[in-house]
Order: C-alpha cells, then structure tokens, then sequence
C-alpha cells in the first residue's frame, strides 16, 4: 500500500508553495521522495522553504519569484521548470487571493481583474503549458485548489466565488482534454488556518465554524495533506476530473 504514495524520482510544482497549504504540500512531496519546485510571490520565503527541503529530505528543490497573475511569469516558470528538471510529474495551482471588501461598488475594475488573474488565469496558462508536456510525455497528473465558496458563494467574495467556480469547471474540461495520460482533479477547500487567517476576528470564526461546519472548527495546514498525497501519486490512478471536497462538512 505504502508504494503507491511512494513520489521517488518524481518532480512536483507547487504555485503559492511557500507558505499555508502549498508549503505542507511541499514538504509533504519531498518527505514522499519528490523533488520540488517551490513558485511564489516572495524569493526570499521561496529559498527559505527550499533549504528546509534538501537539509531535512535531502531532495533537490528550486525556488522561482512568480506572479501568478502575469501570463509571461507563467511562460517563465515552465520554461524554468523544464531547462532544471527536464519534465514535471505533478503541477499543484495552489496560489490565491480572496480579498474582503464592504459594499459590491467598492471592487474596482483592477481589483476585479486581479483576483481573476491570480485564480484563474494563472492556472489556465500554466496547465495549459505543463498539462500539455505531461500529455506529450509520461504522463501526470494536475491538482487544482478550489474553495468552497465556488460552491456555497457569499457576497462578500463574488469575484473569487466566480473564479473559483471557473477552476472548477476548467478541471473536468482539461482532465478530457488531456487524458487519457494526464489527471486532473480539484481539492475543494474549507475554512483553514493559514497564515491569511492571522487577520481574522477568531472568536467570530470560531462561532461561524461551530454554525457552519460539522466538525466545528476550521482546518490546519497539515490537514490538507492526505487529499494531496492521494492525488498526486498513484493511489489516485482511477481518479481524473473530480472534485474533491475538504472543508470539514459545510453545511
């Protein structure tokens, strides 16, 4: 049973890897034996994490500064990816935003784009990119991380509901587009206690969480691991197109 979450001589890509869900998701694949590549905002984070890989792991790791957001980064980053590794196994769009705001009329057209642009179209050309060398190639496998509010929208996150919506739409389009070589799936998130939830009102979460969750309370960083390691390793190899939720039973 253990072989099939074995990640030995594979290489993953994680966007938004440094910190919360992504960075659990890297050390997670590296510990599996994958090495990795570690893509976001902040270098310095970037390094950080990918010195903290090769002294626990021992696996190769590269940091990269990306913007998500900007279509020529995303054309960087797999240039990149395949000049140092020459292939990547497993492609993880983690990176997101999901900025608050009062009334409707206070978003404005470039706050819009953005949040469109960081968790959407970020992931479309990179898929678009990586899915296609994988489906050329041996083969992969591509995770996309949702949320529930794609599913359960409030008016507070219109924009990110509606994009996170589009992702999900575009797992089921590109796991038939690139199959049958390449998986596609969707981790559907929660409430979790990332670093972005260090600005939250936590007696208010928890009152929320204890309303609108079955288990009561938000997730942990770690607890995102379980759902990644099945996806991206062979444990999954029946499963393409899916989306798979981990929110702790939103009710």
């Amino acid at each position: 049973m253990e072989a099939n979450f074995d990640l030995t001589g594979k290489v993953a890509l994680v966007t938004g890897g440094s910190r919360g869900l992504g960075k659990q998701m890297i050390l997670a694949f590296a510990e599996a034996g994958a090495d990795v590549i570690i893509a976001s905002r902040k270098l310095d984070s970037c390094e950080e994490l990918a010195a903290e890989v090769r002294g626990r792991f021992g696996r190769k790791a590269m940091p990269i500064a990306v913007n998500v957001s900007n279509w020529d980064d995303m054309d960087n980053l797999a240039e990149a990816a395949l000049a140092e590794f020459g292939r990547v196994d497993i492609l993880v769009n983690n990176a997101g935003m999901s900025p608050l705001y009062e009334n409707i009329t206070d978003v404005t057209e470039a706050l819009y784009d953005k949040v469109l642009d960081v968790n959407l179209k970020g992931p479309f050309r990179l898929t678009a990119l990586l899915g296609t060398k994988m489906a050329e190639g041996d083969g992969g496998t591509i995770i996309n991380v949702s949320s529930i509010a794609s599913t359960h929208p409030s008016p507070d996150v219109i924009p990110y509901a509606a994009a996170k919506a589009g992702l999900n739409a575009m797992t089921k389009a590109y796991a038939t587009g690139l199959g049958p070589n390449v998986r596609v799936n969707c981790i559907v998130c929660g409430m979790f206690l990332t670093d972005i939830s260090k600005a939250w009102d936590m007696d208010a979460t928890m009152v929320r969480a204890k309303e609108r969750f079955d288990l009561e309370r938000p997730g942990n960083p770690e607890e995102i691991v379980g759902t990644a390691m099945y996806l991206a390793s062979d444990a999954s190899s029946y499963t393409t197109g899916t989306l798979i939720t981990v929110d702790g039973g939103r009710h």
